[in-house]
Formats: C-alpha cells, sequence, structure tokens
C-alpha cells in the first residue's frame, strides 16, 4: 500500500472537481466519498441534490476563523492512498477505515475533538484520495510534520493486518512512480509500460560505461529519443530533458521529463559523477603529460568483453564484502552498468531474463550511502567494453563466457543484497535478491550446452585419467568429494580439471585456490561453480574448440548427457565469505 502526501495546494474547490470528474483520461469510475470529517460531510458523487461546492463550503469554514491575513496561502492538504496490483478489492468500510487512521497517523485529524476537516473520495477500485484543510476547529495549524514518513509507517501497519502485499520499508531514493495518468495513457495507447518508465530504461542503458557527456548524448540520440539540452547564458551545459517522439500530450507537443524526475540517479550531475577518477589516477594524470582521460583498450569480441567482465565483477565482490561503505555502493551501482549491457548485447534466448535483472537490480544501485566514484571504473569500463564488443551469439565461445559472467554477477547480487540487508536498505535487498533470481534463470539456459559439452568431453576421459581426476578432488577437498562425484556435473569438473593439466598448471594448486574463494557448502551445483573459477584463472577456454563436432561424435555412440544443476547458488547471508 502507498501513500502519497502530494504537493499543498489553495483551490479547493478545483481538487474536488478532479476527484468528482471522470479524470484526464476518463479513467475515474463512480466517483463517491467513503468517510469524512464527522461521517456525515454530503456527497456531490450520489447525491444529485449536493454540489462540489456544498463540500467546498463545508470543508474550508475553519478558514472564517482566521483573518484573511492570518490564512495560509496554500491550505489544500491532499493525500492518495493505492493498493498494490495484487491486493483484493478493498470494501468501502476498509478504505473509510483506511482514511481515517491516515489523517490520524499524519496529525490531520489525531482524534482529539478539534482536527481538520477532510473528506476521503474514493473513484477507482484500488486507490483513495483524502482532502483536507489546513486550519483545525480551533483556528491553529496542525502538527502535520513529516507526514509523508508517518503515512508509510501507518501503512505497513495497515498491510499486517490487513493481509496485504507488505511493501519494503522506502528511504526517499526510489524512482519517482508513474502518475495514474500516466499508466491509463500508456494503457490506452495498448503500451505495456509507460513513457516515464521507457525513457528511464533507456537513459540508464545510453549512460552504461559511456566515458563522457558526448559518449553518452550520442548513445541517447541513437535510440530516438528527443533530447531537449538546458544550457546557461555562458553555454555551458546544466541539464537535459528526454521525450519519446510518439508520447504527445493534448496539443501534440512531446511530454519531456528531466532527468532528475526520471530516477535521482539521471540528473545530468549525478551521471556526470560517474566519469569522475579516483584521486590518485587524477593526480598521476595531472603529473604526466598523457591526456586527462585515459586511452580505451581495444575490444576483441564479446567473448573476451565477457571475461574481463566477470574479472572486474570478481575485483568488485572483494570490495563490496570487505570495502569501505562509500566504495561498496559506487561498485553495487556500476555492477547495474554491466547488467544493462549485458542484457543489450545478449542473445535472444537470455534478453527477457537479463532484461528483468537489470530493471530489478536499478533500485539496489540507490541509497542514502553516497557512491564514491572512480575507483568503479574497472567495472564501468567493462561495461562499455560489452557494449562496443557486439552482440554475442549465444553458442561456443560467446555462450560459456556469457554463463561465466552470469555466475559472476549473480554472486554480486547476492552480495549486493546482504550489503544492504546489513545495512536495514530493505527495498534495496529486496531488489538485488530478486534481480539474483532472474539471473538464475538465465544461468541455466545459458549455460545448457556448454556444461552439456564438457561433460561428453568428461566422459571420454580414459579410466586412468578419470581415476586421476577423482583422487585429486578427494585429496583436495575430502569433506566435499562424494558430493561433487554425485553431481550431474562432475564429469565436465573432470575434463576441466584435465585441461588445467595440459595447459601447463597445477591442478591440486588451482582447485584448492578455486575453492578457497568463496564457500561452496550452499552451492547447488558445487561442480559447476569450481568449472567457472578454474577455467577463468588458468586462462582456459570457456568452450573447448570443435566441441561440436566432438558432440556430434558422440551422439553417435552415447545417449543424452546427463542434465546439469545450475552454477548459482541459494541467497546466503553472511557477505564476508570469500568465492
Amino acid at each position: 500500500m502507498i501513500p502519497r502526501i502530494h504537493q499543498q495546494g489553495s483551490n479547493t474547490l478545483g481538487l474536488l472537481h478532479y476527484l468528482y470528474g471522470k479524470g484526464t483520461h476518463e479513467e475515474h469510475v463512480d466517483p463517491h466519498l467513503v468517510a469524512s470529517f464527522d461521517g456525515m460531510a454530503p456527497d456531490p458523487g450520489r447525491d444529485p441534490s449536493v454540489t462540489k461546492k456544498d463540500l467546498q463550503h463545508l470543508l474550508d469554514q475553519p478558514l472564517s476563523l482566521l483573518t484573511t491575513d492570518q490564512r495560509p496561502e496554500k491550505h489544500v492538504w491532499h493525500c492518495s492512498v493505492r493498493a498494490a496490483p495484487d491486493d483484493p478489492i478493498l470494501s468501502d468500510e476498509q478504505w473509510a477505515g483506511i482514511a481515517r487512521r491516515m489523517v490520524a497517523a499524519t496529525g490531520i485529524d489525531p482524534g482529539d475533538g478539534a482536527g481538520c476537516r477532510w473528506a476521503a473520495v474514493r473513484h477507482a477500485d484500488d486507490h483513495i484520495h483524502i482532502i483536507a484543510t489546513l486550519i483545525r476547529e480551533d483556528g491553529r495549524r496542525p502538527d502535520h510534520h513529516r507526514s509523508g514518513q508517518r503515512a508509510q509507517t501507518e501503512c505497513r501497519l495497515i498491510e499486517k493486518e490487513l493481509g496485504l502485499h507488505q511493501v519494503a520499508s522506502g528511504d526517499g531514493t526510489a524512482a519517482k512512480r508513474a502518475t495514474s495518468a500516466e499508466r491509463h495513457k500508456a494503457k490506452r495507447q495498448g503500451h505495456g509500460r509507460t513513457a516515464r518508465d521507457q525513457l528511464r530504461e533507456l537513459v540508464r542503458r545510453a549512460v552504461a560505461g559511456a566515458m563522457g557527456e558526448d559518449e553518452f548524448f550520442d548513445r541517447l540520440a541513437a535510440t530516438g529519443v528527443l533530447i531537449r539540452k538546458r544550457l546557461a547564458p555562458s553555454g555551458d551545459l546544466l541539464g537535459y530533458k528526454v521525450a519519446l517522439p510518439q508520447d504527445r500530450n493534448k496539443d501534440d507537443e512531446p511530454v519531456f521529463y528531466a532527468g532528475s524526475t526520471l530516477a535521482p540517479d539521471l540528473s545530468l550531475p549525478r551521471i556526470r559523477d560517474r566519469w569522475t577518477l579516483p584521486e590518485e589516477t587524477a593526480t598521476a594524470s595531472a603529473d604526466s603529460s598523457s591526456p586527462h582521460q585515459p586511452s580505451l583498450p581495444q575490444v576483441t569480441g564479446p567473448a573476451f568483453a565477457r571475461r574481463r567482465a566477470t574479472a572486474a565483477a570478481w575485483q568488485a565482490l572483494l570490495i563490496i564484502d570487505h570495502g569501505d561503505d562509500g566504495t561498496a555502493a559506487a561498485q553495487i551501482a556500476a555492477g547495474g552498468e554491466i547488467l544493462d549491457a549485458l542484457a543489450t548485447t545478449s542473445a535472444a534466448r537470455t534478453r527477457a531474463s537479463l532484461r528483468a535483472a537489470a530493471l530489478t537490480f536499478e533500485r539496489a544501485g540507490r541509497s542514502h550511502v553516497r557512491a564514491v566514484r572512480g575507483h568503479d571504473r574497472a567495472l564501468r569500463h567493462a561495461a562499455r567494453d560489452l557494449l562496443h564488443s557486439g552482440p554475442a551469439s549465444g553458442r561456443g565461445e560467446d555462450g560459456a563466457t556469457t554463463a561465466m559472467l552470469i555466475d559472476m554477477v549473480f554472486f554480486l547480487a547476492i552480495s549486493s543484497a546482504n550489503w544492504h540487508a546489513k545495512r536495514h536498505h530493505s527495498q534495496q535487498a529486496a531488489a538485488a535478491h530478486q534481480a539474483a533470481e532472474h539471473l538464475r534463470t538465465a544461468y541455466q539456459v545459458a549455460a545448457a550446452e556448454p556444461m552439456a559439452a564438457l561433460g561428453q568431453r568428461g566422459r571420454r576421459l580414459t579410466p586412468r585419467a578419470r581415476q586421476r581426476q577423482a583422487g585429486l578432488l578427494h585429496q583436495v577437498l575430502p569433506d566435499l568429494a562424494e558430493r561433487i562425484q554425485t553431481e550431474g556435473s562432475w564429469p565436465a569438473l573432470a575434463a576441466t580439471l584435465d585441461d588445467t593439466r595440459k595447459a601447463g598448471h597445477d591442478p591440486a594448486i588451482l582447485l584448492a585456490d578455486a575453492a578457497r574463494r568463496r564457500e561452496l557448502d550452499t552451492a547447488d551445483s558445487i561442480s559447476d561453480v569450481l568449472i567457472w573459477r578454474l577455467r577463468r584463472s588458468a586462462h582456459l577456454p570457456a568452450l573447448p574448440e570443435n566441441h561440436h563436432a566432438a558432440s556430434t561424435r558422440d551422439n553417435r555412440r552415447t545417449t543424452a548427457p546427463t542434465p546439469t544443476t545450475p552454477a548459482v547458488t541459494r541467497a546466503v547471508n553472511d557477505s564476508s565469505r570469500q568465492r
């Protein structure tokens, strides 16, 4: 249940005309009174003998207790309370009770017999509007300081008592919700999402990995959105607005949204923060003859870009687990850019899940902990590489490195959730956990082919080679060896251990190191987790070459490989565990 305290106004009758009218897009149905300060206020919605002006006179009567110069310039208080989409439809009596609790909790009518006059109007199944005059019956002003926060607290109690969807407590850092008019407009036009939500995603994707204003605005323009820049008299850029070409108002003009109204971190100053260099890097740049903006490495392809992003995500994990709050917050925010870039360049079969993960994780990137930008440049460069490397095919090395990266980003989301939970950021923690579930789904799809191919190679190992890998496993991980050997991905892990030996590495050392990086007991498939760690640390191809030919030969001789279990783990609450 979401309460919203609207900006105070000075026109009681004007607001009543809106509440009892058809709505901006004729979305108001059967507007009527459900409650009022005395329970006897006239209802112009269902009583044809009553006018809106009658109700306005009743509500504004306490103003007559004050002289003209004593009356507040803006005396109209307006609060809407909206149920969640999956909540049952509440009765008028239930909404009346909610209205009375809201005016009491916010200080509008605390129950002392001299509160403000108010009325609650319902014109839709899922919400009510409360209008009040900010003068008490005794002529004093109400104590409604921090009424928004007090309304939120009361809604959390109402949700529990009525068995409604329980909303995570907010902290004021969430993106602004689309208005009722915007939602109805999108529905009428046949769009699944509002213009505001679409623009937020487009701007967020344009800024992902961008290294300067020119690159950001070029990417944004390439999406087809309309851009309006705000310039100072000196010509300096102060801000920007964006609009969808097809989103028009009644005068057929584009509806523009400022970046700051899309999300707090999409204002131009906050976007510029992302381009801040770490202090030591900036000092080194100033003391040398090299340009201030460091040169960017060349991208050689989707698989390389995904390997680079996996390494950057691993470093971010360490910082989130052990760094200071400001630096960790920056890594979490930059992790969102990795997800945006990954969703943009992913193959069709994983795109929907990755996009859902990016949309959800966006909320986890903002909190009252101010991100210390600059040290997150590795992640931001990795996001840029993903975009510049182009779309991945989803097969072969591209598909395998995608699975490797999703596996790592899953743990990044879990670490972010645990970091937020420890700081009581409930909305952000919930968003990160939800993003992790979308990543779990994406991993299952992305990993199916590479794990099947590696498993076939493992089953083709000679009995002596298989025995060697089993002995190595019992030597290095004696407590986990039996469990690993029962997993469907054990043949793929055996093949990977054999590959590390052939590449000139000591498999025992690499396996011990992979097991130490982060706990394994809670993994759904320990084998899968170890495979990606080993192949990344040994610089092995995520999927050996010619695996398609090998698969074809094997399919003529063997049955289909045993399905594997996903590498991602169940969410864990101890963010200090090492991967």
